[in-house]
């Protein structure tokens, strides 16, 4: 399997697991919210704040989506760098909330840096083509 072919899956994958779990936080925040790794959790209408995890992951995923889908490998391989920080902000907000250390890194810091990694790859991938030499233009005689 090429390397581009590869990326691809990779990406496809990993965009339909964020929006798979980001809509979990949306229908049933209390049933997955406890997966998130923080020791307790709001109640009342604090618990809207987990939808609002959700709707930020659906809205990530769809964005990857639509430029692995336009063939933007390029601007998607830079999305998948700077939607890294969304994970690895919940690993931060997990750790200073004293919460799991397993799932803050298990989850949050795994998820990151397999972020990270495929839009290094994707980049790398594309930098290829980028840097491709134009076709040099004509020379008077």
């Amino acid at each position: 399997m090429s390397l581009k072919k590869t990326n691809t899956v990779l990406a496809a994958a990993f965009i339909l697991f964020v929006l798979w779990f980001g809509t979990e936080y949306i229908l049933s925040p209390e049933t997955v919210a406890p997966g998130y790794g923080l020791p307790s959790w709001p109640s009342g209408d604090g618990d809207g704040f987990l939808v609002v995890k959700g709707i930020r992951d659906v809205v990530m995923a769809l964005v990857l989506g639509v430029l692995l889908v336009t063939g933007q490998r390029r601007a998607l391989g830079w999305a998948l760098l700077v939607e890294a920080f969304a994970a690895y902000g919940d690993m931060t907000n997990v750790l200073a909330h004293h919460g799991s250390v397993a799932t803050a890194f298990g989850v949050h810091c795994l998820t990151a840096t397999a972020m990270v990694a495929n839009g290094l790859l994707i980049l790398r991938e594309t930098r290829k083509v980028a840097a491709a030499p134009a076709t040099p233009a004509p020379q008077p005689a």
